[in-house]
């Protein structure tokens, strides 16, 4: 934006004519993350409360339709990171929150996983080892006291608390995992998602279509419990069987994401924090 136009916007920011400021309002919408540092410094230094409260509402909105179009050009990549997609939605909720920061936290829980490992383990021994350090050292687990909390879902949240909702902690599980380079995926059952592994070698052993098949479930609600396929199969049954096709397909990343920010609208309305909703059915509509 041209200084000499953010300064005659800003000087209009406490007119008390409601008019003037919605045109104000309406032109900051126009204006890129770049006028954020100067409104700040305005707030900062401002002792008018009508004028922060107001500053507050344009970066607010400035903020998320900076987020939402990262998560529009996210979205319409051929190849989506399941990672990016974590991290936009939390930024949503946390414009400040740093990239670095979560790669960082990210980073020592994949090192300190890494450390065990051997070449000589199965995948079990693997997933094994990473059970335990996630689970046990790390302490990641689904709050069973507050599971709709909406902080639930955001990653920088989950780091802090280590605590998840059943679709959070088979994503940041799903994460981790790859980050090892173990072949796994997300499984869209609806109540209870699960981690699908997917070891070609071990298919061709067991004489089923190496390209799909998955050799054993994780849970990760469950402390990352292996489940075979049969086991899954009655879980499916006792459920109603409506499932059955997600059962043997990972999920598109693209549809994790979307389950997450269903998880958040569904928090969200708990709550009855309808501000909220607007914008996520807006970022819901981009996947």
């Amino acid at each position: 934006m041209i200084k000499n136009k953010l300064d005659s916007l800003i000087a209009l920011i406490d007119d008390p004519d409601e008019s003037v400021f919605d045109s104000v309002f309406e032109e900051f919408q126009k204006e890129d993350i770049s006028v954020v540092d100067h409104l700040e410094h305005i707030w900062e230094t401002s002792l008018d409360e009508l004028v922060q409260g107001r500053i507050e509402l344009i970066i607010q909105k400035i903020q998320f339709n900076d987020t939402k179009e990262k998560i529009r050009n996210w979205a319409n990549q051929e190849t989506l990171d399941l990672f990016e997609g974590f991290f936009l939605i939390s930024r949503y909720q946390y414009p400040e929150l740093k990239l670095k920061t979560i790669l960082t936290q990210l980073e020592n829980i994949r090192k300190e996983i890494w450390l065990e490992f051997r070449n000589s383990l199965t995948s079990l021994e693997k997933i094994t080892i990473l059970n335990h350090i996630f689970f046990d050292h790390f302490k990641f687990h689904v709050d069973l006291i507050n599971p709709d909390s909406p902080q639930h879902c955001h990653i920088n949240r989950v780091f802090d608390t280590r605590k998840c909702n059943p679709v959070s902690i088979a994503i940041l599980y799903t994460l981790v995992a790859r980050t090892l380079k173990l072949q796994v995926s997300y499984i869209d059952f609806a109540k209870n998602p699960l981690v699908g592994y997917f070891d070609r070698e071990l298919a061709s052993l067991a004489q089923e279509d190496t390209d799909q098949s998955i050799v054993f479930y994780i849970n990760p609600s469950n402390k990352g419990a292996i489940i075979g396929p049969r086991e899954a199969e009655y879980i499916l049954q006792v459920n109603g069987g409506e499932e059955r096709e997600k059962l043997t397909h990972a999920c598109p990343d693209r549809i994790v994401i979307k389950r997450l920010i269903e998880k958040l609208i569904h928090s969200y309305s708990l709550i009855g924090a309808e501000d909220k909703l607007v914008y996520l059915n807006e970022i819901a509509e981009l996947l």
